[in-house]
């Protein structure tokens, strides 16, 4: 434990990243697949001869850089903050490992902040032809930046081989190549394509219906219309590139999925097969509503019609992020390290050595109590994925149980075995035999109505 561990009470250490890298995904990835419409739409427009097409998209384009330059921003830095935080073990490994391909990133999101500022304030200023190749640009440097952040967060789910028989040496940074173009980087890139060029037309839609009817008439009908075509290639191969990404991804994770789809005639779901069958059923709703409602009678097509695309699209965004960040489980990093920040390989030697030993942060000396050696355990075992009494709370899970439950349920997540019901999803409990008695001792004050002794009366 080289970091001490931040306690978020209510929502948990887990939401703090994800309320903010859903929001940021759903603008980051729209800043993507925009610069490609934009510049499709204005290429359109030209061969066309389209010129009222113009207004409308220097309106939409206003509304990209505030949107994607401001939020997409600012959630960018907060997304860095928050796992610097909740994090500091893997921030610190994909850091070491990534430093010149996050370097790389932001000369190309430089380049794509700037073209974007460009492309919006030299509308009816510089020539079309020399408009159109600043929205190329602008479109050709957000895609660089999602060709980078994509083998970074790939990497996460499945490191490779190769990196991961170097891991802890030293040299991990030397096999950076192939830790980027691992087993799930393409399946993964092509399913981040599809969604920006998705999020690229929900955005649209929601933008120009915004736009007043008598003033843009035809023309707002006309480019309503050409969104909702902008959408069907990305609905069509999603199924395509899911498959795709589903036969890369290690048996052990595809397992957390299939369990669930293997029992859905009973009822009994994994909680990540929930929301896996939710995302592809926002995302089918996004299509029906677009067709029915955008598509087909563009003039009714109003702003409270385009905010529930919008809704839809975020459900759809937030059910596919918690996901993609579920089926790592139980690790953050991909058979390198747990979610709880402990690496594969401490695991014998923080058993032998203890957990609490290898920490600065945690109270020593005679005057510490049991108590808070097993508050200490669990802050830096348990508290990543749970809380107290909130998000995963342990006084739920626990009510009922006396020492002896309390007990076996931590000798089989220190067992770890194969066949436990937590093998897939918890990391094992590391700690010598004093220090998982102090974590059960702790465990066990959370629980304010434990199981009675055998053979006792419970008292009402």
């Amino acid at each position: 434990m080289n970091y001490p561990v931040w306690e978020v009470q209510g929502i948990g250490l887990p939401w703090v990243i994800g309320i903010i890298a859903i929001l940021h995904v759903m603008v980051s990835q729209f800043a993507v697949g925009g610069g490609l419409y934009l510049a499709l739409a204005e290429r359109k427009a030209i061969k066309e001869g389209r010129t009222d097409w113009f207004p409308m998209l220097k309106s939409h384009s206003r509304f990209f850089l505030l949107l994607t330059g401001v939020f997409g921003t600012v959630s960018g830095v907060g997304i860095w903050f928050a796992i610097g935080l909740v994090h500091p073990e893997a921030t610190s490994t994909l850091i070491h490992n990534f430093v010149f391909g996050w370097a790389i990133e932001w000369v190309f999101f430089l380049v794509e902040l700037a073209s974007a500022i460009v492309y919006y304030y030299t509308w009816d200023r510089i020539p079309q032809a020399l408009h159109l190749k600043v929205g190329w640009l602008y479109a050709a440097a957000s895609v660089c930046t999602l060709v980078i952040i994509n083998g970074i967060l790939s990497f996460m789910l499945t490191p490779g081989a190769t990196w991961l028989g170097v891991a802890g040496s030293g040299h991990e940074s030397t096999y950076f190549w192939n830790a980027f173009f691992n087993p799930t980087y393409w399946p993964s890139l092509m399913i981040r394509v599809l969604v920006c060029a998705s999020l690229a037309g929900i955005w649209a839609l929601f933008s120009f219906s915004r736009l007043d009817e008598e003033t843009y008439g035809d023309t707002r009908v006309a480019m309503i219309r050409w969104t909702v075509k902008w959408l069907v290639p990305a609905f069509l191969l999603m199924p395509i590139a899911f498959l795709w990404y589903s036969a890369m991804i290690p048996p052990s994770n595809k397992h957390l999925l299939e369990l669930g789809m293997a029992t859905i005639g009973s009822g009994s779901f994994t909680q990540i097969t929930r929301i896996a069958l939710l995302s592809i059923m926002s995302t089918a709703t996004i299509a029906g509503v677009a067709y029915l409602f955008a598509y087909k009678y563009p003039r009714d097509f109003s702003p409270s019609h385009a905010t529930a695309v919008l809704l839809i699209g975020l459900l759809a965004t937030a059910s596919t992020e918690y996901a993609r960040e579920a089926i790592r489980k139980p690790f953050v990093i991909g058979s390198h390290m747990y979610s709880d920040g402990i690496r594969v390989s401490d695991v014998d030697r923080f058993n032998k050595e203890g957990f609490l030993a290898q920490s600065m942060w945690t109270p020593t000396g005679p005057s510490v109590t049991e108590e808070q050696r097993g508050r200490a355990m669990f802050a830096g075992q348990c508290m990543y994925c749970h809380t107290v009494g909130g998000y995963r709370s342990m006084k739920h899970f626990l009510e009922g149980r006396d020492a002896k439950a309390i007990g076996n349920i931590l000798t089989m997540l220190r067992q770890n075995k194969p066949d436990s019901p937590y093998h897939a999803y918890m990391p094992p409990l590391v700690g010598n035999d004093e220090e998982v008695a102090a974590l059960q001792a702790y465990l066990l004050t959370l629980n304010a109505h434990p199981a009675p002794a055998p053979g006792s009366v419970a008292r009402r």
